[in-house]
């Protein structure tokens, strides 16, 4: 009755409390700012020409080369040399989009053995045997080289997937050791080795062997075993050759950690297993794709580590080759070109036969 004296049914809202209260919550809510969504960039960026070059479009040298002939634009602009790119960037090359793989994955890594009387080049005026040629065919990316051997020369060549990978082999800073058999006409003195070890002026500059020891032979023929820190053109014949040594036959075993499978004879090849690339790559300091290894069957496992025998195929050439198409022209996707009405075929369906089921349960075909 006290509250009757004090507040009338009159002063009273007719609107229930809790919806009063509802009411001055969301009054509250219009006055607050509107959140804008983030403008930040999502994710790791890359080098635009580092990116090009993992992806198979050629040398990192030449990606440089394309990004500084104003070639490559990244959203609009023309990129410029060093330029950082994100997955949510669009990247053209010519006036043509190209997807890049923002997110790490294992390279490939092959090894061959290659015979005398092949080159290391992808382009040769004389038309002769390329070990190119032979490599499996990728559905991206391309086959790099990691260092060379000349034709007269046999032994371990590496093939990588990985740019980086390849770059960190061939570098002279990283110091990556290469070791060879030498068959040599004549046996080495004392003072020759010795020569070899300190040091001798060639055209280019001083270089030297960092360990040399015998490994026998038969009659004038002497095997040696050599290695050195650095891959100059015909470094190894052209130090024999300076103390007036004849070089019979000259093979690469070893290319830093990796050693020549005796397995694989001249010609053939084998495929790197995973877990040998994981270790390779942390041998280089490099890092490691995360997530777990792709799981093979038995089949499969049992096809990675055979050996086998390359066939030559047709490699993709390195963007830099190609003859630039400006943008006007350039079409992002092939159309496919209509057939002409003569070829077309007319679309006609054929009407169900209707049929009907007699008494005894024998199917006859209507108006038959």
């Amino acid at each position: 009755m006290a509250r009757d004296k004090h507040f009338s049914s009159s002063d009273r809202s007719s609107t229930p409390r809790r919806a009063r209260h509802n009411d001055h919550a969301h009054a509250q809510d219009d006055y607050r700012p509107v959140k804008k969504a983030s403008t930040k960039p999502t994710g790791p960026s890359f080098r635009v020409h580092k990116l090009l070059a993992e992806a198979g479009f050629g040398s990192r040298r030449d990606m440089e080369k394309l990004v500084q002939n104003g070639r490559v634009t990244v959203n609009g602009e023309v990129a410029n040399q060093g330029m950082q790119v994100r997955a949510e960037d669009r990247i053209k090359v010519d006036g043509k989009p190209i997807r890049l793989n923002f997110e790490q994955e294992l390279p490939q890594i092959l090894l061959y053995h290659k015979p005398e009387g092949e080159i290391v080049s992808q382009d040769d005026p004389e038309g002769r045997v390329s070990v190119f040629d032979k490599l499996p065919k990728l559905r991206k990316g391309k086959w790099i080289s990691i260092g060379r051997l000349d034709i007269n020369t046999s032994g371990l060549l590496i093939f990588t997937t990985s740019g980086a990978l390849a770059n960190y082999f061939m570098h002279p800073r990283y110091e990556v050791e290469r070791e060879y058999a030498v068959r040599v006409f004549g046996e080495l003195t004392e003072t020759q080795i010795s020569q070899l070890t300190e040091g001798i002026q060639l055209d280019d500059g001083p270089a030297s062997f960092d360990r040399i020891y015998k490994q026998g032979g038969e009659g004038a023929n002497n095997w040696y075993q050599v290695m050195l820190k650095e891959g100059r053109n015909r470094e190894v014949r052209r130090l024999f050759e300076a103390l007036e040594l004849q070089v019979s036959r000259l093979m690469r075993v070893r290319f830093g950690p990796v050693s020549l499978p005796s397995r694989v004879r001249r010609g053939k090849m084998l495929k790197m297993e995973q877990k040998e690339v994981v270790s390779l790559l942390e041998w280089a300091g490099m890092a490691v794709p995360h997530g777990p290894l792709k799981q093979m069957s038995p089949r499969e496992k049992l096809k990675a580590t055979a050996v086998f025998s390359p066939k030559v195929r047709k490699q993709r050439k390195s963007l830099l080759d190609r003859v630039p198409v400006p943008e006007a022209e350039a079409e992002p996707y092939a159309k496919r070109k209509p057939k002409p009405k003569s070829q077309t075929k007319p679309n006609k369906r054929k009407r169900p036969i209707k049929r009907r089921i007699r008494g005894d349960g024998d199917v006859k075909k209507a108006g038959k």
